[in-house]
């Protein structure tokens, strides 16, 4: 099932299947998100939890026992339940099963609103631990743009705007987890110019992110502002050809090559008490396009 909330500027669609976000139109009905075509990718903008990325050998070691988890949990795929909804926000919840338990064996219940004002759709996920021990968790967001945006713009004049300089090197994955090389970042000062060559090897990694805004688009166009201010690291990926590009606040990444320690040990988790909540939130906000600066007389 599907629902749709907006305002007079956006038109948001969610799924209750992993209450992923799977369509997001301007006022004019233009799609700024990606379509899911499967020859490229069939995602959209998939809730990663209760990890980010892939667990080596695909299992995760809790109390000394292995379960079996898929790259960036079983969120994405599990049914929500709708819990509230309006013209312009509404809620999905997801608690633990016994599916869930054969993955990830701990009692939690994941809440997660939209709420759209005027140009802004803001996403917020919390995690609540309902178990009697701490619990560790990974949470990512994974929304899939257009590349290039519908606003009559070339797909190589596309750039990502970090709000402050990023230059310390990136990281990559090997075979689907952290690899330990980093790389000399491909940011220049605080730009970031889109281009297929930067997916060769699959995403960039920014695991030690100063930025939480950045801005995507190109020359005086709308551009899309992703705003996320407890969210420290950040996914960037596509595939050579495809008219996606993800932008990916994350809480998490996957597993360092070799890592084969306690899930509450892997780089990137956090621990979540009994009975209280941890948040995560961004807000993806539709800027009007810019007014070229008038000649010099």
């Amino acid at each position: 099932m599907l629902l749709s909330i907006k305002s007079p500027d956006l038109d948001a669609t969610i799924s209750d299947a992993g209450a992923e976000l799977v369509r997001l139109q301007d006022g004019e009905g233009r799609d700024l998100l990606w379509s899911g075509d499967a020859a490229f990718w069939s995602g959209h903008a998939p809730l990663l939890f209760p990890i980010v990325g892939s667990a080596n050998k695909d299992r995760v070691k809790i109390s000394g026992q292995t379960y079996p988890i898929s790259r960036h949990g079983f969120a994405r795929t599990a049914k929500f339940d709708r819990t509230a909804q309006s013209a312009g926000h509404a809620s999905w919840r997801l608690v633990s099963t016994d599916s869930t338990r054969l993955h990830y064996p701990y009692e939690f219940v994941l809440d997660v609103t939209y709420r759209i004002v005027d140009r802004t759709l803001s996403i917020r996920a919390e995690v609540t631990n309902v178990d009697d021990r701490s619990m560790p968790v990974s949470f990512g967001f994974h929304p899939a743009f257009r590349w290039p945006l519908p606003f009559g713009q070339p797909r190589a004049a596309h750039e990502i705007a970090f709000d402050r300089p990023e230059p310390s090197p990136v990281r990559r994955l090997d075979r689907g987890l952290l690899s330990p090389v980093r790389h000399t970042t491909p940011v220049e000062g605080n730009r970031l110019v889109l281009e297929d060559g930067l997916f060769t090897d699959d995403a960039l990694i920014f695991d030690t992110l100063v930025s939480r805004r950045l801005t995507y688009g190109a020359g005086v166009a709308p551009k899309i502002e992703i705003e996320f201010p407890d969210m420290p690291y950040l996914g960037i990926w596509s595939k050579p050809g495809a008219g996606f590009v993800c932008i990916e606040p994350w809480q998490g990444f996957a597993d360092p090559v070799d890592f084969d320690g306690e899930l509450s040990q892997k780089p990137g988790m956090i621990s979540v008490s009994p009975g209280s909540t941890a948040v995560f939130a961004i807000s993806i906000r539709l800027t009007p396009p810019e007014r070229p600066e008038p000649p010099r007389s």
